[in-house]
């Protein structure tokens, strides 16, 4: 947990910042973002301190806490933001991460000012931002064959 005592993230998970917290449960806290990019633009972190997607692996429960907060996300969009007609769920990958603490992005689009969308581009092999589900694909675990 090298870095975790001085995450803002985690302090932020622990209640220890004034943030106001949107959402919180055993799992996960979701906050608005401090520098918006979009019409609502929330984070959604796990409580557990992960520095990026990149330490995340092929097993459940990291499948199933990429789930949960992607599911968070969307509930929290489809409240706040019921007239958006689209939405992006994505982390940034290193080294286009700005804090090191996995965090998704939930977004209610249009982007505020328009060329933000920018951020929000998939770099195929260089990394740049990848959209939940297709890290979901990435994290789900190998299913055994029925014979």
């Amino acid at each position: 947990m090298a870095g975790a005592a001085s995450c803002l993230f985690c302090q932020i998970a622990r209640s220890s910042t004034s943030t106001p917290l949107l959402h919180t449960d055993e799992k996960v806290v979701a906050f608005q973002d401090i520098n918006p990019s979009a019409f609502k633009h929330y984070l959604v972190i796990p409580v557990e301190h992960i520095s990026t997607v990149k330490d995340l692996q092929r097993r459940t429960e990291d499948f199933h806490l990429v789930s949960h907060m992607l599911n968070v996300g969307q509930n929290l969009l489809q409240r706040d933001a019921p007239g958006s007609t689209q939405y992006r769920f994505g982390f940034h990958q290193p080294p286009f991460n700005s804090v090191n603490h996995i965090h998704l992005h939930c977004l209610a689009l249009p982007f505020i000012p328009r060329w933000k969308h920018i951020k929000y581009k998939s770099l195929g092999p260089l990394g740049g931002f990848i959209e939940a589900e297709k890290l979901l694909e990435k994290l789900k675990p190998l299913m055994k064959a029925h014979s």
